[in-house]
């Protein structure tokens, strides 16, 4: 059996001014370093920073509409994801949004009374501060919020520093071409 190692490339450090600012944002929360966290730990943890529960939840978004909303109360902050996303879009989508909340970026007034209550028919417009919706624009804001949530997405993966899959025979030859291509480094291990 062939056993494929492939070479876990560090992040690339962006060496703008935004990117030194994403990178403080990501750093100052103090995640663990070589641990993964779930997306419910994650958000725990950004809670108790600061001092109010974020929860997740999925929905069916009205067409046309954002993957993802953040909507800020007095009390809490809630992210909304299209629950028909695939499980790794949902996750991205999500720490999007939460680079939102770190940011702290202003929403715009997009949300009437009334299309709060179609979108969240479970929250009361009047608690409703803020929304903030995942745009595909390329606003800083959309930038910053991207780049956090990835950042943030590299310290909680669940990939390991070294990625290893155990390759069976049927398919040991183009996992050879393949890694021949990519020039990983790869060990033989003939059981």
């Amino acid at each position: 059996m062939i056993v494929v190692r492939w070479r876990l490339k560090p992040p690339a450090r962006v060496p703008n001014k935004l990117g030194e600012r994403c990178e403080e944002r990501v750093h100052s929360l103090g995640l663990p370093l070589n641990q993964s966290l779930t997306i419910g730990e994650l958000c725990e943890h950004i809670g108790g920073l600061r001092q109010r529960p974020m929860r997740v939840a999925s929905l069916t978004l009205p067409p046309a509409s954002p993957h993802g909303l953040w909507v800020s109360t007095e009390a809490n902050d809630y992210i909304f994801v299209e629950e028909r996303l695939v499980p790794v879009h949902q996750q991205q989508v999500i720490l999007h949004e939460i680079g939102h909340v770190l940011c702290d970026h202003e929403a715009s007034p997009v949300m009437s009374a009334e299309a709060s209550q179609l979108l969240l028919p479970s929250l009361d417009p009047s608690l409703v501060r803020r929304v903030m919706g995942r745009e595909h624009a390329q606003s800083e804001a959309e930038i910053e919020a991207e780049m956090v949530g990835s950042l943030i997405g590299q310290r909680i993966s669940t990939w390991g520093v070294q990625r290893t899959w155990a390759v069976p025979p049927e398919a040991r030859e183009i996992v050879e071409r393949l890694t021949a291509l990519e020039s990983p480094t790869h060990e033989r291990d003939d059981e």
